[in-house]
């Protein structure tokens, strides 16, 4: 009786690792384990860093650093006339580029009082990395605050989120602590969490939900530590909120207009911070102080050549 051969049996090809696998890691079953990435994943950062805790600073992400909002009205100002009246999109460029002057000095107080912050905090004791300055991760307010700390020669980090219009993290950001979220719940986890203080300069929606959530969180007590919250800026907010009808109107309590403090200066908001600071660092020796003579322009400070570009 001849011999049967058997069929050649090509095995299967080896199935996907389920955490290789695109299709199930970017489905709906998988979100939690997104979400857990979201949390695992700084958390093994900032422990890799040695970062024990942050100041975040919110605010507007349009604001132009000064020499930038300048060259804009000079470029206004020095475009062909042709012998014409201003028209009306010139004349509303103008005073768009005005207003940006105006508003750029937020953006160099932030960039110095970060400065003053990171300067600071890196002579503090231990090999923990204390009080470091932390931003969005975006452009206007959250680059001057990642830009003054990178020149004081301290780390700092940058929590991005992805955006349908694109958002991309300045270039100040420590490399090793550039972040970037989906979630934006996420995203505000870690702003609150390792945050003892909040510095708030002007901004818009995005600013008013941040300020407002963590305010509402102090309000109810669901921090676990003393926040120190400083809005920048008093001109500015007391024209487009008024906390004091609030009250009025009974929607707020008197006491929780003490829940926040008014800064003008990156002096007197930097001597505010370190004040609270020095209360969650019982070792840390209340060494310095802003010096009598401390430079009152980031132009004084950093010197022209960094003072006056952009990297």
């Amino acid at each position: 009786m001849p011999k049967m051969s058997l069929p050649e049996i090509t095995p299967l090809p080896t199935a996907d690792l389920a955490y290789e696998n695109p299709e199930f890691i970017e489905s709906p079953d998988a979100r939690i384990l997104r979400i857990l990435a979201e949390y695992q994943e700084p958390l093994n950062r900032f422990r890799r860093e040695h970062i024990q805790d942050t100041v975040v600073f919110f605010g507007s992400a349009r604001i132009l650093p000064l020499d930038v909002a300048t060259q804009r009205l000079v470029a206004i100002d020095t475009a062909p006339k042709h012998g014409s009246p201003e028209d009306e999109e010139t004349a509303n460029k103008r005073k768009a580029a005005e207003t940006d002057i105006e508003m750029a000095r937020y953006y160099e107080d932030a960039r110095k009082l970060a400065y003053l912050l990171a300067d600071w905090s890196k002579g503090l004791p231990g090999r923990l990395r204390r009080f470091v300055v932390t931003s969005g991760g975006g452009p206007g307010i959250m680059e001057a605050a990642n830009r003054g700390a990178s020149e004081a020669g301290g780390k700092t980090i940058g929590l991005n989120i992805a955006l349908p219009f694109e958002q991309h993290p300045n270039p100040y950001i420590t490399p090793s602590l550039n972040f970037q979220f989906h979630y934006f719940f996420m995203r505000k986890f870690w702003l609150a969490y390792m945050a003892k203080a909040l510095v708030v300069f002007p901004g818009g929606f995005g600013t008013f939900d941040e300020m407002f959530e963590l305010l509402t969180l102090a309000q109810t007590r669901k921090f676990s530590k003393p926040m120190t919250i400083i809005v920048y800026g008093s001109d500015y907010w007391n024209s487009v909120i008024n906390v004091n009808a609030l009250v009025e109107k009974g929607v707020i309590s008197h006491e929780d207009k003490d829940l926040f403090r008014f800064a003008d200066t990156p002096e007197d908001a930097f001597a505010i911070l370190k004040e609270s600071l020095l209360k969650h660092c019982p070792t840390c020796s209340p060494h310095d102080r802003v010096p009598e003579d401390s430079p009152k322009s980031v132009q004084d400070m950093l010197g022209p050549d960094i003072a006056s570009t952009r990297a």
